[in-house]
């Protein structure tokens, strides 16, 4: 039986809330298919990355402390509230059976036929919008440091491909710290006291200190 008009009306909507939430929160793309309602805090703005869906087979993070945080922002949570919600199922952006979507399947028939409706040249893979989050994040003033923690990617990889859009650069630390050492009063208090060109004791084994 062939989708009826309010089906493929759904399943638009369905893509427009899915496209958006990945571009504003930078999740691979095995990582938004598993995600669970479960994993949203509404109150904390958070969505806890704890498995992906990738090749038909389900991954686990190993540990709690595997985990990650993704800030959730109002795009984001925006998109969660135009996400059709399937009773049936945990996910948040199930497919249209109500189970985890096929990559390839959801690339040939939703994220290029959307592509083509749209008139985008050329076409973007599923995985540029997690391109799309990094670059919108640094433009934002977001550390590469902090921006590592949220994807869940090293320091060398978001320093390799946008190390350029970064604004926690060599020129913004020099202003960061010329900033804190213009006030006399922070040098004061932000230095240890001790903190001094004197020699520091050391102690030894008998718990005597020697100098």
């Amino acid at each position: 039986m062939g989708r009826t008009a309010s089906d493929r009306r759904q399943a638009w909507a369905a893509l427009r809330a899915d496209g958006d939430f990945r571009a504003a929160t930078g999740l691979r793309p095995g990582e938004w298919i598993a995600l669970e309602r479960r994993d949203i805090d509404l109150d904390e703005r958070v969505a806890y990355i704890r498995r992906a869906f990738t090749k038909g087979r389900l991954k686990c993070t190993k540990t709690e402390a595997s985990v990650r945080a993704v800030p959730l922002q109002a795009v984001a949570l925006a998109a969660l509230e135009r996400a059709p919600l399937d009773p049936g199922s945990p996910l948040v952006f199930p497919s249209p059976r109500g189970g985890y979507f096929d990559l390839h399947n959801f690339r040939t028939r939703l994220w290029k036929p959307a592509q083509l409706a749209a008139g985008i040249e050329p076409l973007r893979r599923v995985y540029d919008l997690r391109h799309t989050f990094a670059t919108f994040a640094l433009r934002a003033g977001i550390s590469t440091f902090d921006l590592s923690r949220y994807m869940g990617a090293s320091l060398t990889m978001i320093d390799r491909h946008y190390g350029h859009l970064a604004r926690d650069g060599r020129e913004h630390a020099i202003r960061l710290l010329d900033d804190l050492n213009a006030s006399e009063m922070a040098r004061r208090t932000l230095v240890d006291a001790g903190w001094t060109s004197k020699p520091q004791t050391v102690a030894r084994r008998d718990n005597a200190n020697s100098i």
